[in-house]
């Protein structure tokens, strides 16, 4: 039989004293107090910017040497993992194979609570069969103590992974198993333990931080426009045309001009598209050397000031 679980000493279970009387509360009432709490969630994640560096250091450093970023979670906490994982995809044209995300009880459990999957710490332990030591793993938990997240972490130290934990709990069992631990303290939900309040808030915003400080590190943006972006529609090839014009000052038909003669030049495995078509661009040479050049200077988190490779190539140019 499973031993009972405690629910004391975790700061989202507590009853909030700025919210007792919410019952009570007006429309007007109730929104300015929910919104007034959420400042809580934005000074917990302040407070932990040392410590999503070192995530975001751990992120960059697995990429490099061809690992994957693998979230895991339940409930709201793991459906954030999934939500960022999934967007992943079309802004930075990253795959599974680099970010992905696993939610207690499996797909379904998205859109359908499953329940017991979070305390299932062998499912935990089954998953990380599949990691690597080149791989790191981020356990997402509001409470800091979820089984299946906790079977993860174990599972993923025994293949030598690297480890994190992003919780809502500043004492969070968890935080012993991780290499890094993000421990947010966003304390007592406006509605008592509705941890998708100001826990999942936090975690959120810790979360995107995360993965796009590491995408920019691993060279997916040039300046802050996204040159990885995919161009499968015409909105997305209007606004990479648009990027284009943005980085490099020059008019729209001759940004789109580059892009179409980029796509044609462009192999898979290779400089994207909107890079060798910007590095044309900016150093105003065709585009068969702009890509021979963006190909010779690909993406490297170690080349300071330039992770794309985008200046490095541009000057091989001049």
């Amino acid at each position: 039989m499973t031993a009972p679980v405690s629910l004391d000493g975790m700061p989202t279970e507590e009853r909030n004293p700025r919210s007792l009387r919410l019952d009570e509360l007006e429309v007007d009432e109730l929104v300015e107090m929910i919104s007034a709490e959420d400042r809580y969630a934005l000074e917990a994640v302040e407070r932990a910017r040392p410590q999503v560096a070192a995530l975001v250091r751990l992120g960059v450093e697995s990429l490099a040497a061809g690992g994957t970023i693998h979230y895991v979670g339940s409930g709201t906490s793991g459906r954030l993992g999934v939500l960022d994982a999934v967007e992943l995809v079309p802004t930075y044209n990253v795959g599974p194979e680099l970010v992905t995300a696993h939610l207690a009880g499996g797909p379904g459990a998205f859109l359908k609570a499953v329940e017991g999957a979070e305390d299932d710490e062998q499912a935990g332990r089954d998953l990380a069969a599949g990691f690597r030591a080149d791989d790191l793993v981020v356990g997402l938990a509001a409470s800091g103590r979820t089984p299946y997240v906790r079977g993860a972490l174990l599972g993923a130290a025994e293949v030598g992974a690297r480890t994190g934990i992003i919780a809502a709990h500043p004492r969070a069992p968890l935080a012993d198993l991780a290499d890094v631990a993000v421990l947010l303290e966003t304390g007592p939900e406006v509605v008592t333990g509705s941890t998708r309040m100001k826990a999942a808030t936090a975690q959120k915003m810790v979360i995107n931080t995360f993965s796009t400080a590491v995408m920019v590190r691993s060279g997916r943006t040039y300046s802050n426009l996204m040159i990885e972006v995919l161009t499968t529609n015409e909105k997305l090839r209007a606004r990479a045309v648009r990027m284009l014009e943005q980085a490099s000052g020059r008019p729209e038909d001759d940004c789109r001009a580059a892009l179409t003669e980029a796509l044609g030049v462009h192999q898979e495995g290779g400089p994207s598209a909107i890079k060798i078509a910007l590095v044309a661009l900016l150093a105003g040479s065709p585009v068969p050397a702009a890509a021979e050049a963006a190909t010779r200077f690909p993406a490297d988190p170690a080349r300071a000031g330039d992770p794309s490779g985008v200046r490095a190539a541009v000057a091989s140019l001049g």
